[in-house]
């Protein structure tokens, strides 16, 4: 593997979100040092729905737009039929949540060495890929 980081929804939200400074001022920091980044078309689709509807300040369309457009610069992981198959594996393996077991299965397609979240476990192993939480106070 690399030294490509996943970046799931939250760092991403966090980062525009204005309710949280401390985690606001983490989540940039994060954007602007990772140098090699994945996503997901999952986290695509997640911050726009989370920005735009269920922030306490929600973002306009159009900024949520723009930051996806940002992300679809980065490697970009397509959620897909065999994706999903190897998520349901990967979740009854590891005893994950649907949702992070197709992060997880994203992150390994994209040959990250890390996963950079907080709704992992901090210093988690999943077959090489490991899970950083960059937010913890």
């Amino acid at each position: 593997m690399s030294d490509r980081a996943f970046l799931d929804t939250n760092i991403f939200v966090y980062a525009v979100d204005n309710a949280d400074a401390y985690k606001q001022k983490l989540a940039r920091s994060v954007l602007r040092t990772v140098s090699d980044a994945a996503v997901s078309t999952q986290v695509m689709n997640e911050f726009f729905v989370v920005t735009t509807r269920k922030l306490a300040e929600p973002l306009h369309p159009d900024a949520a737009a723009a930051v996806i457009d940002e992300m679809a610069k980065l490697v970009c992981v397509t959620v897909d039929a065999a994706l999903i198959q190897s998520a349901i594996r990967a979740g009854r393996r590891w005893n994950l949540s649907h949702w992070d077991a197709l992060m997880v299965e994203a992150a390994r397609r994209a040959g990250c060495d890390r996963l950079l979240t907080e709704d992992l476990s901090h210093g988690a192993v999943y077959d090489g890929l490991r899970v950083e939480n960059p937010i913890l106070s």
